[in-house]
C-alpha cells in the first residue's frame, strides 16, 4: 500500500521518492529516541536532496508520518488520530535532519510545545555530510518554569536513554499537577487573548468584563494577555508569532480554552482553529452561550438559537462539529452532498422555522398590546447594562420575586408586572434584557421582538450601577444602543442605583446625580422619591 509523504516533492527523481516512501518500513526500539539505522538512512537521504528530513513516530516506534521538507524547516502535518487529553502528551515524537551544525531552533521547540510532543529530535549533518551531533528537547510540567528542556547535544551512539520510561514518567507528572489545577467537572479554564488598537486602558476595561462574562458563564480563568497593536492581524489577530507564545503560556496554564475578546470572523475562526488543538471562542460566542443558558420561555429560547445558528452559518467549515446536533440521525439527501453542505442546509431550514415561530410570537404579543392600550395603562420600561439592578428594581417596586442574582444577564426573559401608585393610579413596569458594549448584532436582530417593546413605553427608566468604576462608560453605551434603535425620543428618567455601595461624598461626577434619582433599589424606603417622579410623568 502506497503511504503518503508529507511535505513537498517537487524537483525529486523517482528512485529520491522511492527511498523517502521507504523510511515507512522502518522501525526503532521504543527505548531510543531513533535507532542508528535509521537515523543514518536519513541523513543519508537529506545529503542527496538537499532538505531536511523529517518522521514521526508512535512510542512503539513506529513510523506514523513521512515529511520531505525544505533546506531550513519542515513542517509537521495534522494528526487527528495522536490528540493530547489533559495531562498527556501527543503520543508522537518528531525526529528531523538539519543540514548544518544548527542546534534546535525556535520553530522546532515551539512545534514541541504547541503540539505537546512527546521529544523533538534534531540530527545535525557534518560538512563531508555524515551523521553528526544530535540536540533533543522534551516538555517541561511546571507552569512556573521554561515549557520545555533542551538536553545537552550528544551523539548516533547515545540515543538509548530509555525513552519510553522517561516518557511515561514525565507524563504522570503532568497529570499531577492537570489534576492540581484541573477545573470541576463541565467547566473550562480559559485563557483570554484581547488586541488593543484604542490603548491599554480601554482593552483593561474591555478585559475586565470579559472576565466577568466567563465567570457567569462558569468558566475558569487562568490566564489574560493584551498585546498593543496597530492594527489586527487579518489571520491571526495578534500575529502568528505572538499567538504561539500565548497558546504555550495557556497550555502551561493548563488552559482548555482561548477565548478572543473580540468577535473573530470566518477567517480568523479558520486559521486559528487550524493552527492550535485547543477550543477557541470569541467574545459574541461567550454571549450566545450565556444567553442560550439564561433563557426560559420558548421567545428566548427561539431567539437566542436564531441568534446562535446566524453567527454559525457564515463560519461553517469541514471539520466543524458545532452544528452536528441539526444533522445527527438524519441522512444527508442529496447523493453527492457533503457533510459540510448538509450542515448548512439544516441550519437554513432551522433559521426559516424560528422566524416563523418568532413571527407567532409577534402577532400575539400585538394583540397584547392592544388590550393594555384599550385599558389605557401606561407603560414604563426599566433598561440598561448587564447587572446594573434592573430587575432588584422592579422586585422592590412591585414586591415581585424574579430572579435577580449579581452576575451578567441574570434575567434574560422580560417580565411585566402591575405597579399602584399612591394615588391609585396603575401602570404596567417591564424589565428587558441586559446591554452590554459590543452586544452581537444576531441577538440585536433576534431579539428585536422583544426591544420592540420599549417603543410602546410611556417612560423609559435607565438604571445605572453607580458603584461601577465604568457607569459613565456602561450608561453611554446603553444611550447608544437606546438610540440605534430610534428610542432616544421617549422620556427617559436616570436612576442611579446602589448608592449604598458607592462613595457619593467623594463621587467623580456629582452633576450627573442631578439628572436623574439616586436610589438603592434592593431598599423600598429609598424608592419614594422615583415613585413620585414617575407618577408625575405618566
Amino acid at each position: 500500500m502506497k503511504r503518503i509523504v508529507y511535505g513537498t516533492l517537487d524537483g525529486l527523481n523517482k528512485a529520491q521518492i522511492n527511498r523517502i516512501e521507504d523510511l515507512y518500513n522502518l522501525k526503532s526500539p521504543p527505548e531510543y529516541i531513533i535507532s542508528r539505522q535509521v537515523a543514518t538512512e536519513m541523513v543519508a537521504i537529506s545529503r542527496d536532496i538537499r532538505r531536511q528530513i523529517g518522521l514521526l513516530l508512535d512510542r512503539n516506534g513506529k513510523v506514523i508520518c513521512v515529511i520531505a521538507g525544505e533546506p531550513h524547516r519542515i513542517l509537521i502535518p495534522v494528526t487527528p488520530d495522536y490528540r493530547p487529553g489533559p495531562g498527556r502528551l501527543k503520543g508522537l515524537r518528531c525526529i528531523h535532519t538539519h543540514l548544518s551544525h544548527e542546534t534546535l531552533t525556535r520553530d522546532d521547540l515551539t512545534d514541541l510545545a504547541l503540539l505537546r510532543l512527546d521529544y523533538i529530535t534534531a540530527i545535525c549533518l557534518n560538512a563531508d555530510g555524515s551523521c553528526g551531533p544530535v540536540y533533543s528537547a522534551h516538555i517541561l510540567p511546571d507552569p512556573e518554569a521554561e515549557p520545555y528542556r533542551v538536553l545537552p547535544g550528544t551523539s548516533l551512539d547515545h540515543l538509548d536513554i530509555d525513552c519510553q520510561a522517561q516518557i511515561l514518567e514525565l507524563e504522570s507528572e503532568l497529570s499531577r499537577h492537570n489534576r492540581r489545577y484541573s477545573p470541576e467537572t463541565g467547566r473550562e479554564n480559559a485563557f483570554l487573548i484581547n488586541a488593543a488598537t484604542e490603548g491599554i486602558s480601554s482593552a483593561q476595561v474591555s478585559m475586565d468584563e470579559l472576565r466577568e462574562l466567563c465567570k457567569t458563564s462558569r468558566i475558569n480563568v487562568v490566564g489574560t494577555a493584551i498585546q498593543q497593536r496597530k492594527k489586527i492581524d487579518p489571520k491571526f489577530v495578534v500575529g502568528k508569532g505572538k499567538l504561539s507564545e500565548l497558546i504555550i503560556k495557556a497550555i502551561q496554564n493548563y488552559a482548555t480554552l482561548l477565548v478572543f475578546d473580540r468577535e473573530l470572523n470566518p477567517s480568523q475562526i479558520r486559521s486559528i482553529t487550524d493552527f492550535v488543538e485547543m477550543k477557541v471562542i470569541d467574545r459574541t460566542q461567550l454571549i450566545l452561550d450565556i444567553f442560550a443558558k439564561q433563557a426560559k420561555s420558548s421567545e428566548g429560547k427561539y431567539q437566542v438559537e436564531l441568534a446562535q445558528l446566524e453567527y454559525m452559518l457564515p463560519r461553517l467549515i469541514t471539520k466543524n462539529t458545532a452544528m452536528s446536533r441539526l444533522t445527527g440521525g438524519i441522512g444527508g439527501r442529496g447523493p453527492g452532498e457533503t457533510k459540510l453542505e448538509v450542515n448548512r442546509r439544516r441550519a437554513r431550514e432551522r433559521i426559516t422555522r424560528l422566524k416563523k415561530e418568532i413571527k407567532k410570537i409577534r402577532k400575539q404579543r400585538t394583540q397584547q398590546k392592544a388590550r393594555r392600550k384599550r385599558r389605557d395603562l401606561p407603560v414604563i420600561s426599566i433598561v440598561g447594562y448587564t447587572n446594573a439592578g434592573k430587575s432588584t428594581l422592579l422586585n422592590t417596586l412591585t414586591q415581585s420575586s424574579i430572579i435577580a442574582a449579581n452576575r451578567l444577564f441574570a434575567t434574560l426573559d422580560p417580565s411585566s408586572r402591575r405597579l399602584r401608585f399612591p394615588r391609585d393610579k396603575e401602570v404596567i413596569i417591564t424589565d428587558t434584557v441586559g446591554f452590554i458594549q459590543n452586544l452581537p448584532k444576531e441577538l440585536l436582530e433576534a431579539f428585536h421582538a422583544t426591544l420592540e417593546e420599549l417603543e410602546q413605553a410611556d417612560v423609559i427608566l435607565h438604571v445605572i450601577d453607580i458603584s461601577n468604576p465604568r457607569y459613565m462608560q456602561q450608561k453611554e453605551t446603553v444611550d447608544q444602543l437606546l438610540k440605534s434603535l430610534h428610542l432616544n425620543k421617549i422620556p427617559t428618567l436616570y436612576v442611579f442605583n446602589k448608592m449604598d455601595l458607592a462613595d457619593l461624598d467623594n463621587f467623580d461626577s456629582p452633576w450627573l446625580l442631578n439628572q436623574g434619582i439616586v436610589v438603592s433599589a434592593h431598599k423600598k424606603s429609598s424608592l419614594a422619591p422615583l415613585v413620585e417622579k414617575l407618577e408625575a410623568m405618566v
